[in-house]
């Protein structure tokens, strides 16, 4: 039977997240309160050298402490013989040194005042939005990532 899609492939792609139910109910049982401790856990640790990697890896994902949202965007790429791959990634960062750069001069203190805004407007019903917002935008703010 040749239909209008004969020769196509349809590919249906799972979230790699909850559904926003799940991560409402996250957000009002754990994730208002563990974001908060794990801003102030992330601010400790970046006044220490040994520390910053800690402190990079657990505020970049303050998105997810907070609503278990993902970071990791869809990417579809064609191969050899026609053949398309499809799956989930990062996306590409800006080079290393400037980040680097970036966050020993700006991003350590922004950072941390940043959330800890996020986490105050988050205590309130109507700037709820811009909280789930602020919260998104972290790693930007702190190391410039994408």
């Amino acid at each position: 039977m040749a239909g209008d899609n004969a020769g196509n492939t349809v590919v249906t792609l799972e979230s790699p997240q909850p559904n926003t139910l799940i991560r409402a109910i996250w957000f009002v049982l754990v994730g208002w309160w563990l974001s908060g401790l794990a801003t102030l856990l992330a601010t400790l640790l970046q006044l220490t050298i040994v520390g910053i990697p800690a402190a990079v890896y657990i505020i970049n994902r303050i998105p997810q402490i907070t609503t278990l949202k993902s970071s990791r965007t869809v990417e579809v790429a064609e191969g050899e013989a026609g053949f398309v791959r499809v799956g989930f990634s990062d996306r590409e960062q800006r080079s290393w040194w400037i980040r680097a750069i970036y966050y020993v001069l700006v991003g350590w203190w922004a950072v941390s005042l940043w959330l800890s805004v996020a986490w105050i407007a988050g205590l309130t019903i109507i700037l709820l939005p811009l909280s789930f917002w602020m919260y998104g935008a972290a790693g930007k703010i702190q190391t410039l990532r994408r």
